[in-house]
């Protein structure tokens, strides 16, 4: 009996002594004498205390007993095999409700429509499996995305020679351009992708000086109704002292390769000749002579622009609208029948004109916003297409202090609150010799013009919100002619909510407070008269 203790005491010391020299080999990962020793010494006792008990060993195995190591060896067999087989076949389901673990569409669009092949070396260390995991999805989704991963404490050298100091870094590299990224997120890396695989970055000019929202500010304000709040409708109250912030939108035009600054007319060294789009945001006081005169130089010279003009204010930009072949209507929009919370001078539009602007668009409203209508004549070389519009119940109120229909007075819906227009010149009609040709034999080229009868829609209150930021960075995109960013939206994470409108809102206050109650009570009284 003894014997038989000793022998399954050595038995349980040679393995663990097995599994001593496992831990070893996967702690050093170069096998040498100290894994050795224990491996051998561990087959050695393994092997003489199994021999020496073989025979209560074998009693132990018999019958039930038996079956049920063996069952268990099988299970942890089939364990094995499965855990082996995800290292070399991983699968991925995202079941979080907003696809946290996954790319968000708007990084999947940017990936397909990749043109440069980009080469990615991210130095990291272990705790950052989140980032690298984001890494390998991506080079998953295209083969124009390749990855190489390095521990900066592990391989130096490589480190040292890409310039790269701490962990967390990876070196992006395209067309004979680098790119340091160092931000872990995903809009940080789609951002670095974008970036280094575009051989040029694109200016985009917000004019300054009129009131206009501030892109480099992250104010916002709380649109709740009534005295307590901060009303764009009709009777609201303008404050001296707020100035809407525009970062949300400034943040999206950087994240997606555009360099953005603010532009003063009244300076006399300031010019838009290097502006890829300019954009005209909400201007409360109107502009000086000589600013108009330098907005309608740059339209004729084929520049890009993007009017946001908000109802009741006298910009001074009538005219060159005018010349476009639009005309800004001296209303505010009133839609009874579709709009955006219970304010019905928040006009929501949910059905667009086919366009490349309005592709695969959500929902979008604009709090206060007038209407666009066409000029009587039309213009030669121009054509004005209507991208969002109103419902049939809308109008047009000219009273600044009611919201009131007057026949003959206000224009019936529907009614247009955002136009695209197409301009098409001719370069020896220019009469400006530092205009951009296209040839020598007067071929033409083409301007595009963006005009939209509201700016609050594009703010820091209201970007995040449904189809606003889509609609703001497709029509940049679009004016600036790249089609191929169109539909990408860097990812936002503010808090989930429902956004409904009015005919929305007052269907689901049906349906759950009216509709099923009614249904249970009738269901209920049809049981009881059966039963009774």
């Amino acid at each position: 009996m003894a014997s038989s203790a000793r022998s399954g005491m050595i038995l349980f010391v040679g393995i663990a002594l097995l599994a001593a020299a496992l831990v070893i080999h996967l702690i050093l990962l170069d096998p040498g004498v100290w894994t050795w020793i224990p491996l051998i010494a561990g087959l050695a006792l393994t092997a003489y205390g199994a021999y020496a008990i073989r025979t209560e060993l074998a009693e132990l195995l018999r019958l039930r007993r038996g079956e049920i190591a063996l069952y268990t060896v099988g299970v942890i067999g089939i364990l094995v095999a499965l855990g082996w087989l995800s290292t070399r076949f991983p699968v991925r389901y995202d079941m979080t409700t907003h696809g946290m673990y996954s790319l968000s569409d708007a990084t999947i669009k940017m990936l397909d429509r990749l043109e440069q092949p980009v080469r990615i070396t991210f130095f990291h260390d272990p705790m950052m499996r989140e980032t690298v995991e984001l890494y390998e999805l991506m080079a998953a989704r295209t083969p124009k995305i390749s990855v190489q991963f390095f521990d900066p404490m592990a391989n130096p050298a490589q480190a040292r020679m890409m310039g790269v100091q701490f962990p967390g870094t990876a070196v992006m590299e395209s067309g004979g351009r680098r790119l340091q990224v160092n931000g872990p997120t995903e809009t940080d890396i789609a951002n670095g992708i974008l970036r280094v695989s575009r051989a040029s970055t694109q200016r985009i000019c917000f004019l300054d000086g009129h009131g206009e929202p501030d892109p480099f500010s992250i104010e916002s304000h709380d649109h709740t109704e009534g005295d307590a709040g901060h009303s764009h409708g009709l009777g609201g109250k303008f404050v001296v002292h707020e100035r809407h912030g525009m970062a949300k939108a400034r943040n999206s035009l950087e994240s997606m390769n555009y360099s953005v600054e603010k532009v003063a007319l009244s300076q006399t060294s300031v010019s838009l000749d290097k502006c890829a789009v300019l954009v005209v945001a909400g201007p409360q006081n109107p502009l000086l002579p000589p600013e108009a005169e330098a907005v309608r130089k740059y339209i004729e010279g084929g520049g890009n622009a993007l009017f946001m003009l908000d109802p009741f204010v006298t910009t001074g930009l009538e005219p060159i609208v005018r010349s476009l072949g639009i005309v800004l209507d001296d209303d505010m929009v009133i839609d009874d029948a579709s709009h955006f919370w219970s304010d019905p001078s928040a006009p929501a539009v949910t059905d667009y004109n086919r366009h490349q602007i309005t592709r695969e668009l959500p929902l979008s409203f604009f709090p206060g916003a007038r209407s666009l209508s066409p000029t009587p004549q039309r213009v030669p070389n121009t054509y004005v297409m209507p991208l969002a519009n109103t419902s049939k119940r809308s109008y047009g109120e000219t009273t600044r202090d009611r919201a009131e229909f007057t026949a003959g007075k206000d224009m019936e819906g529907p009614l247009t609150i955002m136009a695209v227009v197409s301009r098409r010149l001719d370069v020896h009609d220019i009469g400006d010799d530092s205009a951009p040709k296209e040839g020598e034999d007067g071929s033409r080229r083409r301007s595009r013009i963006v005009v939209v009868g509201d700016s609050d829609f594009a703010t820091n209150s209201f970007f995040h919100i449904m189809g606003n930021g889509k609609l703001f960075l497709n029509a940049i995109n679009y004016l600036a002619a790249q089609e191929n960013l169109i539909g990408i939206e860097p990812r936002t994470f503010d808090m989930p909510r429902v956004n409904l409108t009015n005919r929305q809102m007052k269907g689901t206050f049906f349906l759950s407070v009216i509709l099923i109650p009614a249904l249970l009570a009738l269901i209920g009284t049809i049981v009881w008269w059966r039963q009774r």
